[in-house]
């Protein structure tokens, strides 16, 4: 299990905890997984911080 499912999983876990119940808590349990597995693509480097900020550095 890489970092990227690791976020995944973890996000859904406590998103799944966060929530109150309903069409809300699903809601909340999406948003939380889809930032869970954005963090472990990061830490896996199979994303970098820039593509997700949308800037880049200006090139030198």
């Amino acid at each position: 299990m890489n970092a990227t499912q690791t976020g995944l999983l973890a996000g859904l876990i406590l998103g799944t905890a966060a929530a109150v119940g309903g069409f809300a808590g699903f809601l909340i349990a999406l948003a939380v997984g889809a930032i869970g597995l954005v963090v472990g693509r990061v830490l896996d480097g199979e994303m970098d911080v820039r593509d997700i900020l949308g800037r880049r550095g200006r090139d030198r």
